[in-house]
């Protein structure tokens, strides 16, 4: 039992020595200064002025995860577009009922008014 576990052991132990020595090396040949300026927050080369703790609107939110779904959906087109000619006409009926569901999504989104800025704007009023 052990012959078989040795390959399994000597990986750990690299793996383990590589962290350190790359911990090692880091506080043995990092620099070592301690200005005023050292430990703060700057976003390209500009120091920050006031908190980092803004609250955001949670339709920047909604529009990121909006993005990632339909990001992904075109990831799934593309890969039947591959593979068109291998599906025949099962994979042509198949993606047509995903871009049908896709559009019913887009269009249950758009009239739920998701995607609208406007700010203050009630349901009628749209």
């Amino acid at each position: 039992m052990t012959q078989r576990l040795w390959p399994l052991a000597v990986y750990f132990f690299l793996v383990v020595a590589t962290a350190a020595g790359m911990i090692g090396f880091s506080y043995v040949l990092g620099q070592r200064h301690r200005e005023r300026a050292t430990g703060q927050p700057y976003e390209s080369g500009i120091v920050s002025t006031g908190t980092a703790r803004l609250r955001f609107d949670v339709k920047f939110y909604l529009i990121a995860m909006f993005f990632v779904i339909f990001d992904l959906e075109s990831l799934f087109i593309i890969s039947w577009a591959i593979a068109v000619r291998q599906s025949g006409w099962a994979g042509y009926i198949e993606i047509l009922i995903f871009m049908a569901v896709l559009a019913a999504a887009l269009v249950y989104l758009w009239r739920l008014g998701a995607l609208d800025w406007a700010a203050g704007k009630t349901k009628k009023e749209r």
